[in-house]
């Protein structure tokens, strides 16, 4: 047996026996698992946006000396120019000077998400071409750099208020689970209270107010994302509160934080995190939704949601509907394949290959028969 091999069986083998049939029944959700596969591929593409759409090259050697433009602003006059303003890497008489003695590595989009494209051949927005391979926006910015850095920001808009929104659900539907009475109704009629309010007419009149950003915009859906996880923790805090295991417990003077930290928030952390992938989901569609509505992020920035307005305002443009229509439809497929295969991995009645238990089909089982004594 090989090292590598070795080590893996080493790995597999340290897991406990459930976490090991949730592993191979989300391998056996082979849509699931390629979805994940796939974007996580997309990810990784899109995280360091910088290096792979930019309109400065990320690597810069000159008189013996190497530069990172994307990381640190150099004035003209470093490469024997006559400004002492940001060197225009795209300009020809910058390019021709540091082509002299050095050369320059481009990202694979030549393109910003801000930057603009002057020497269009047609008035933007302009289709497809070699240089813009899909095309670009009213504005005569390139579409697949907006893509990149509108996938990024969306994935990690969803990805920041879904974590945040977790903890806090968690934390709250803990506490009114495990204690109960009136803190548990004291919490539910607030909850009733708050998810009366209209979020739509409060963004757009908090739009008006202040500017909206990354961070204003998260903190403001932070206030009402939580309560989608209140649910499902306080059943399982109300359901195993009472067991003898946890009454064993407090009778041993365990106190009440250990209690629910070591006892009865896993049970509750397993339905939580199924749940994870398809709250992602409407994160990144309530990002996407109100930049389409114009109330999301500043104007300028680069978003699916205004990519898909752009389309809507320019019927004449179709490439730029398209384009929005079919990355939105690609990432929301993969986030919904991917929870379902983990639904299905923390599913105690499904096994591996499909094949499940006697007890879930109410098939009989065959008696076991007792091992014959030795005489």
């Amino acid at each position: 047996m090989s090292e590598t091999v070795r080590t893996r069986a080493s790995w597999w083998l340290r897991l406990s026996p459930i976490t090991q049939r949730r592993l191979r029944n989300f391998r056996a959700n082979k849509r699931g698992f390629w979805s994940l596969w796939i974007f996580l591929a997309l990810l990784a593409i899109t995280l360091p946006a910088e290096f792979v759409a930019n309109d400065k090259p990320f690597l810069l050697y000159y008189h013996g000396a190497f530069y990172m433009p994307i990381f640190h602003a150099y004035p003209e006059t470093t490469f024997g120019g006559e400004f002492k303003t940001e060197a225009d890497y795209r300009d020809p008489y910058v390019a021709g000077l540091i082509r002299r003695d050095g050369w320059m590595l481009w990202p694979i989009v030549p393109y910003n998400y801000r930057t603009v494209a002057w020497d269009l051949p047609v008035p933007a927005p302009s289709p497809p071409s070699a240089q813009h391979w899909l095309g670009t926006d009213d504005q005569a910015r390139d579409v697949v750099a907006r893509l990149i850095y509108g996938f990024r920001i969306s994935v990690l808009f969803g990805f920041t208020l879904t974590v945040v929104s977790a903890l806090v659900g968690v934390l709250a539907g803990a506490l009114q689970g495990y204690f109960g009475g009136w803190t548990d109704l004291t919490f539910q009629r607030f909850i009733e209270i708050w998810s009366g309010m209209p979020i739509l007419y409060l963004l757009i009149i908090l739009t008006n107010v202040f500017e909206p950003n990354f961070w204003w915009l998260l903190l403001l859906m932070l206030l009402f994302s939580w309560m989608g996880f209140v649910g499902v923790v306080r059943a399982e805090f109300l359901r195993a509160r009472n067991f003898d295991y946890i009454r064993a417990a407090r009778a041993l003077g365990l106190s009440d934080v250990a209690i629910m930290l070591r006892h009865v928030l896993p049970n509750a952390v397993v339905s939580t995190i199924t749940f994870l992938p398809f709250t992602l989901a409407g994160s990144v569609t309530v990002l996407t939704s109100l930049d389409f509505l114009g109330i999301g992020l500043p104007p300028g920035s680069a978003s699916l949601g205004e990519l898909l307005a752009q389309g809507k305002a320019n019927l004449q443009a179709p490439w730029l509907g398209f384009t929005g229509f079919f990355i939105m439809a690609l990432m929301l497929s993969l986030l919904i394949f991917i929870g379902e295969a983990v639904r299905d991995a923390f599913d105690p009645r499904k096994l591996f290959g499909g094949a499940r238990p006697p007890e879930a089909t109410g098939e009989p089982t065959a008696p076991v028969q007792p091992a014959a004594q030795a005489g």
